[in-house]
């Protein structure tokens, strides 16, 4: 049910997928989509999550072996690199999740909420990642930026938007997009690193 919702909101968006599709789509039946989740919103959310994580495990991001070794790493450029790996990781599974929520929040207050949270959500892995990256900067960050403004470049460079944008309407390659994004971070945020 979770891949028929999932790629029936991708093709059609929020407004035209219907319960009755998904279940459809899926060789359920109608109630069994509802008596599994609830609702529409309800499966939207399962879906993004799924999305997200790349499996139905209840592990925090934080806690997910990739985002240990971005923290554990101890070169800040290789972090940054890593960043930009584990984002196009996500956003290759969930980039046109996240659209769909992002479009439906106009319409509808509770997935609006469930766009903010995620926005929350992703804000407070690239806090912890750039708390991380300052204590591993012995000069500081660029400009003097805090955690607080490294997390903001990060959300803007690595978020669904930029990704969508590049590979989805301009066609860059994922691999380019992350080299792209990786390159971006370091020049933003970590000093000049020749003598």
């Amino acid at each position: 049910m979770l891949d028929s919702a999932a790629t029936l909101f991708a093709e059609r968006g929020w407004a035209r997928t219907t319960v009755e599709d998904i279940a459809r789509t899926a060789e359920v039946g109608v109630q069994t989509v509802y008596f599994t989740f609830g609702n529409k919103r309800a499966l939207l959310k399962e879906v993004l999550d799924t999305a997200i994580a790349g499996d139905m495990d209840p592990v925090a991001t934080l806690d997910r072996p990739w985002a240990r070794e971005v923290l554990a790493e101890p070169d800040p450029a290789v972090q940054l690199a890593l960043q930009a790996a584990g984002a196009r990781w996500v956003l290759d599974r969930a980039a046109s999740v996240l659209e769909v929520v992002r479009g439906a929040a106009a319409a509808d207050p509770e997935i609006a909420a469930l766009w903010q949270a995620n926005l929350e959500q992703r804000h407070a892995v690239q806090l912890r990642f750039a708390e991380a990256l300052v204590d591993k900067s012995d000069g500081g960050l660029l400009g003097g930026h805090d955690a607080n403004s490294a997390a903001d470049i990060a959300v803007t460079l690595l978020g669904p938007e930029t990704y969508g944008l590049m590979v989805g309407n301009l066609g860059w390659s994922a691999a380019r997009w992350e080299h792209w994004a990786a390159d971006a971070l370091v020049r933003q945020l970590l000093p000049d690193q020749t003598p």
